[in-house]
């Protein structure tokens, strides 16, 4: 029966008058704070090509695709294992990034049902590819970056040939500009050299208004090359070339070490050595370099910007898992006000509902999740398409908590606001709220969602409650308004 619900212990009343209801910020997981505008960018590390080959070990993590697997929460490079772990912890610790493996064996594909789709993604790293592309995952990079990814290439010197099949990276990378379905006609504006530079520190260009010199992640001043290349720039092929920092005595079209470029809605940028990604740290038996910390050099914020702005960190452009099509202006949640009961949502049994208990903030209906004082998991979610082509997605909601617990420094009881793919992994944790977030009335809860711009998605609130006193999260009046 609609609205009929078991017994719960409230104390919202007696607790109200003796003013033990209590507020305070979200419990975050990630940053900001629970009404933060939260975006997350998708990035996908390729392992598919061979780049743990010979000495090298150019992954974030050996639990792929999800290195949240080896540590869910790491705090120190080490908690990850790869020469790479060093960039993706870094890009982990700021809740802003949701980063998965392409594994070895795996190919890269655009438009497909897998997880590891890139139109799940932002953007695509390519960290010294060591095996050819083939046709179709030529067609689907390039796809993937002219309809609004980001890629990032990362070459080493010729003769870097690390699985002896006859090609290194250069040639590689070459290979998937020129030869490729979409368009070889100089797409990105550069070629990259055949060259073996023993040693340099190429240094920035003076331009204080690049985000990639001058990103979040700091100021880049010099890079190092330990074996690497530089590449020559054709800006009357792409206007859009740039080059960033330059080989010592070189400037212009030639000796660039790293750059960055466009090609349709998407942006690309190429660092000529593997060396700088390196933490120095990987898979037993490796010789590795730690370019990543070297006081020499700035590689760290170089590498952390790019990703940056590669995703459209702090834009209205780039990113998007490739973007384009078209976006109507819709509310897009079914059921956004629970007046229809238990329909369009999946929810724990009784979770939807129109009980006295609780006010609902508007109409009769309304989400009641946990409230019981016993140990108790609800949950409460609903799967929804976001165009491809809207660039605002905003999550709404109001909540309203209140508490039988009396402490004001322990969350015994949460509330999860998470984002799912459509096979269930966990994408990104909007905020977790607490007992120590409760207080009287609704509050609008507000979150930007244009970064899943392209998927099926699953919204999903998670309360877990302890097993001594009650805590009540109430939800109502959501919305996913699109435009």
């Amino acid at each position: 029966m609609l609205g009929s619900r078991r017994s719960r212990r409230r104390l919202t009343t007696a607790l109200a008058g003796f003013g033990l209801l209590l507020t305070g910020a979200a419990v975050q997981v990630g940053s900001g704070t629970a009404a933060h505008a939260a975006t997350t960018h998708r990035i996908l590390f390729d392992n598919a090509h061979a780049e743990t080959a010979g000495n090298a070990d150019w992954i974030i993590s050996t639990s792929q695709p999800d290195p949240l697997g080896q540590d869910s929460s790491p705090s120190a490079e080490t908690d990850w294992t790869g020469a790479l772990s060093s960039w993706g912890v870094a890009l982990q610790k700021t809740g802003d990034y949701s980063l998965k493996t392409l594994p070895s064996g795996s190919s890269l594909s655009y438009g497909g049902s897998s997880s590891t789709d890139l139109s799940n993604f932002d953007t695509l790293v390519l960290p010294e590819p060591n095996t050819l592309f083939t046709s179709a995952e030529k067609t689907a990079i390039m796809n993937f970056v002219k309809n609004g990814g980001g890629l990032f290439m990362v070459s080493d010197h010729t003769g870097a040939d690390r699985n002896n099949d006859g090609a290194d990276a250069v040639k590689i990378l070459n290979d998937l500009m020129t030869n490729n379905s979409v368009d070889s006609t100089d797409p990105f504006g550069f070629s990259i050299d055949s060259l073996n530079i023993g040693s340099d520190h190429p240094a920035a260009i003076s331009d204080s208004t690049d985000p990639v010199l001058h990103g979040s992640f700091g100021t880049v001043t010099k890079s190092l090359i330990a074996n690497g290349t530089t590449a020559t720039l054709k800006p009357s092929d792409n206007p859009n070339v740039k080059g960033l920092l330059y080989r010592t005595g070189y400037s212009g079209n030639t000796g660039a070490f790293f750059l960055t470029s466009t090609f349709g809605s998407g942006r690309v940028a190429f660092w000529g050595d593997s060396s700088p990604i390196d933490d120095g740290t990987g898979q037993s038996g490796n010789t590795l370099y730690d370019g990543w910390n070297d006081s020499s050099a700035t590689d760290a914020p170089l590498a952390l910007n790019a990703t940056a702005w590669l995703a459209g960190s702090g834009t209205s452009s780039g990113g998007g898992g490739g973007g384009g099509g078209t976006c109507t202006a819709a509310q897009l949640l079914g059921n956004n006000g629970f007046e229809s009961g238990s329909t369009t949502w999946s929810a724990s049994s009784g979770v939807i509902t129109n009980a006295t208990g609780e006010p609902a903030h508007a109409g009769s209906y309304y989400a009641w999740l946990d409230g019981y004082g016993t140990a108790t998991t609800d949950t409460l979610s609903q799967s929804v398409t976001i165009p491809s082509g809207c660039s605002t997605a905003a999550l709404s909601f109001y909540l309203h908590i209140d508490t039988a617990e009396t402490s004001t420094s322990t969350a015994y009881d949460t509330l999860k606001v998470q984002v799912l793919s459509s096979s269930g992994t966990v994408l990104g944790t909007l905020a977790t709220y607490s007992n120590l977030n409760a207080a009287s009335g609704y509050t609008q809860r507000s979150f930007d969602l244009s970064g899943y711009a392209g998927q099926t998605v699953t919204l999903k609130f998670t309360g877990t409650e302890g097993s001594q006193y009650q805590t009540s999260f109430v939800v109502d009046d959501t919305a996913l308004n699109v435009s």
